[in-house]
Parts: structure tokens; C-alpha cells; sequence
């Protein structure tokens, strides 16, 4: 078992490492690349921006060999949920060049979020059942007017997450690879070992991007690459199980850090939607972290989180954790922004 997960590890790594490169010139040729003009940019020269699809490929080839490994599978519907997985990856990443190429206003992209959780949704991706943390006890099946809502909730919320945190050089590469592993290591640990390749799949496509992409970057993995990310990424945090507190843990930060800008945008009156350079990595980096020590910070906090996650023994302790990281996330965030508020009005 342990040789099928390294060939899959390997095949995805090798497929983004070898095709990058030609989307990286197709971007060039295209006019397809990120000129440093937008108030939140940070790189100083044009950079093509569509090398996520370097991901895209590679991923989809470890995903085939995956498919054909003699691995125990014990979900009678794990091909059609594989389709769904395959189909909505695929939409993600046509969705998000078609932003790179046109830059879709708000409005149409959480339309095609949407859609893409219905995609999900319609091919048995969803959240039906959870577990109470308290007694242990399932809770569901839910009735379909609630399961629906909640999966379109989770995919649009991992998709501008996943987008948002895509503002320094290797940044969501790096976070999504460290939750691929610990989603790996947790269906490993349930015996669910055919879904587990499909992370592998992830981790692997990620791992042979990243070199081109860590700072200072040749490529940007753009929308294409955000939205394929974070479509495959709600996924298989379903496909894992529905582990809500595993997910959140490996991704508390990135998900507070957007529903603060959320509440901050409103709260001035902005669009929710509208870019800035209000972001943790954004507000670190302008303190003076350089983008190599911002990005290996958050990579270290992830990993550390996702580690507990699987090192806590019970739910209790998962949510307890998550409660204690996220009052206290909140309370940099606070701070931070009383920092800057105080700096403005000196």
C-alpha cells in the first residue's frame, strides 16, 4: 500500500512539474500574465498567471493511475462521486481562466460558486451526517433543503478562501499540499484507501508547483488554479468523511482571516468582494516580514494544526482546540487592526 501512495505522490508531482512550464509560456504568448498593477500586488515584473493548470494536469494523471491501483474500495459510491470530483475540478479551473482571462465581476463569480457546490452536490458530495462532539452520536441523515445549503455553503467558502489566501508566492500551494497530507493520513487511518490517493493526487500536483511558484515566483497559479484548488479541496474534506473540526483546524486561520475582511469590508461600507491589502499575509508582510517568512509562518501554523488534529484524541478536544486557536486568532486580528488605525491617525 505504502508503494501505491508514493507512485501516486509521484506521478501528480512529476505531471505539475513537467507542464507548468508549458502553461507558463502559453500564458506569456496569450497575454495571459499579472503586471504589477493592482494595489495589493506585491511581485515587481509580469508574471504569467495561469500555471495552476500545471496543477490541474497533474493532478488528473495521478487521479487515472489512482483509479487503476488494486486498492480495497468500500464505497459503493465512490466512482460516482470521482465523476463528480473529476467534472467539478474541471469546471473550477475553466471558471477561473475565463476570470483570468476577462476578470468576472462579484456578482457572476459566487453564481459559478454555486453552481460548482451543486455540481457536488449532485454527484453525492455533500454533508449529510455529522457527528455530535459531546456523545459521539450521528446526527442525520438531514433532510435534502438543508444538505444542499450547507454543501453550496462549504464549496463557496473553501473556493474564496482558498482564492483570497492566494496573495504571496507559494502561500495556498503550500497550505492546501500540508492539508492534502493530513486528509491523506486521516482516511489512511479510517482504511478508506482508495479515497486517500486522491489526496495523495492533490498533495503530489501541488508539491511539483511549488517550485516554481515559492518566491520569488516564475508563475502565479491565478483563479484557474485558486478555484481548482478549492473545489478539489471542499471535496475531499466531504470525501474524507465530513470532517468538520479536521478541515477547520488545518485551515482556521485562512478561514478567519476572510470572514474578518468580510465584516471589515461591510462594516466601511466596501463590497465584501473588492481586493485589498487587509489580509494577514497582506498586513505581516507590510510590517516588515519578508514574503519567505510569512509564507513558511503560515505553512507552520497549518501543519501544527493539522497535526493536532490528528493527535487529539476525541471531538471534544478538536473543538476545544478550535475554540481556543480561534479566540485568539481574533484577538491578533484585533489588534492588528487597532494598530494600523492608531498608525493612520498619527
Amino acid at each position: 500500500m505504502t508503494f501505491f501512495m508514493l507512485v501516486v505522490v509521484v506521478v501528480g508531482m512529476l505531471g505539475s512539474l513537467l507542464t507548468t512550464p508549458l502553461f507558463m509560456r502559453l500564458g506569456e504568448q496569450w497575454g495571459l500574465v499579472q503586471a504589477p498593477m493592482r494595489d495589493r500586488d506585491i511581485h515587481t515584473r509580469p508574471v504569467p498567471r495561469i500555471g495552476g493548470l500545471g496543477m490541474l494536469v497533474g493532478f488528473l494523471i495521478a487521479v487515472i493511475v489512482a483509479v487503476w491501483l488494486p486498492v480495497p474500495r468500500t464505497d459503493p459510491n465512490e466512482f460516482i462521486r470521482l465523476r463528480g470530483l473529476i467534472l467539478g475540478a474541471l469546471l473550477a479551473a475553466l471558471i477561473g481562466l475565463y476570470d483570468d482571462r476577462y476578470e468576472l465581476p462579484p456578482k457572476p463569480q459566487l453564481l459559478a460558486q454555486i453552481g460548482l457546490g451543486m455540481v457536488a452536490a449532485w454527484h453525492l458530495i455533500f454533508i449529510e451526517v455529522f457527528r455530535n462532539p459531546f456523545t459521539g452520536e450521528l446526527i442525520g441523515p438531514l433532510p435534502w433543503w438543508i444538505v444542499w445549503p450547507l454543501t453550496i455553503f462549504w464549496f463557496t467558502g473553501t473556493l474564496n478562501t482558498i482564492n483570497w489566501l492566494d496573495g504571496l508566492d507559494g502561500l495556498a500551494a503550500g497550505v492546501v499540499a500540508i492539508a492534502s497530507a493530513v486528509f491523506a493520513a486521516h482516511m489512511i487511518r479510517l482504511g478508506q484507501y482508495s479515497v486517500a490517493l486522491l489526496a495523495l493526487a492533490l498533495l503530489g500536483a501541488t508539491l511539483g508547483f511549488l517550485p516554481y511558484n515559492f518566491n520569488p515566483a516564475r508563475t502565479f497559479m491565478g483563479t484557474t488554479g485558486a478555484y481548482f484548488l478549492g473545489y478539489t479541496l471542499a471535496a475531499l474534506g466531504i470525501m474524507a468523511g465530513a470532517k468538520v473540526a479536521t478541515f477547520l483546524l488545518v485551515l482556521i486561520i485562512p478561514i478567519l482571516d476572510v470572514a474578518w475582511q468580510i465584516v471589515a469590508r461591510i462594516r466601511q461600507g466596501r463590497s465584501p468582494f473588492h481586493g485589498d491589502r487587509g489580509h494577514l499575509h497582506h498586513r505581516l508582510y507590510d510590517a516588515g516580514f519578508s514574503q519567505r517568512q510569512v509564507v513558511l509562518t503560515y505553512w507552520g501554523i497549518c501543519a501544527l494544526f493539522g497535526t493536532l488534529a490528528l493527535l487529539l484524541p476525541t471531538p471534544v478536544f478538536k473543538l476545544l482546540a478550535l475554540s481556543i486557536v480561534s479566540l485568539g486568532a481574533l484577538a491578533f486580528f484585533w489588534y492588528l487592526a487597532r494598530r494600523q488605525t492608531n498608525e493612520a491617525g498619527r
